[in-house]
C-alpha cells in the first residue's frame, strides 16, 4: 500500500494555476517534514518544495515565487498552489515525508502513483 495519495494534477496552458493535493496518515504527517518532488520523462526525481510541521518552508530556486506549498495539520493534507506555470513544470508531481528540509530527505521508498501536471497550449 503507498504511504501517500496525490491528487489535483491536469492539463493546463502556461500561465495557468492548479492545486496539488496530498493525503497522507496521521503517524505520519504530524512527525515529520512533508515534500513535493517532480520527475520528467527522461529526468531525474527533483525536490520542488518542502515543508516542516510548523509550517517552515523550503523552494526550489526554479519554482520560488509561482508554488506555494502549505499544510492543514487538522486533515493530514499538505498542498502545492502553482501558479504562473510553465512548459517545463510538465512532470509527475509526488509527495514524501522527509527527515529534513533543505536538503530534502525523503523517508519511504514507495512514492505512490503520483499526480500528472502538463503544462501545454
Amino acid at each position: 500500500q503507498v504511504q501517500f495519495v496525490e491528487s489535483g494534477g491536469g492539463l493546463v496552458q502556461p500561465g495557468g494555476s492548479l492545486r496539488l493535493s496530498c493525503a497522507t496518515s496521521r503517524s505520519i504527517f504530524s512527525i515529520y517534514a512533508m515534500g513535493w518532488y517532480r520527475q520528467a520523462p527522461g529526468k531525474q526525481r527533483d525536490v520542488v518544495a518542502t515543508i516542516t510541521p510548523g509550517g517552515s518552508t523550503f523552494y526550489a530556486d526554479s519554482v520560488k515565487g509561482r508554488f506555494t506549498i502549505s499544510r492543514d495539520n487538522a486533515k493530514n493534507m499538505v498542498y502545492l498552489q502553482m501558479n504562473s506555470l510553465k512548459p517545463e513544470d510538465t512532470a509527475v508531481y509526488y509527495c514524501n515525508a522527509n527527515l529534513n528540509i533543505n536538503p530534502a530527505r525523503p523517508l519511504y521508498d514507495d512514492w505512490g502513483q503520483g499526480t500528472q501536471v502538463t503544462v501545454s497550449s
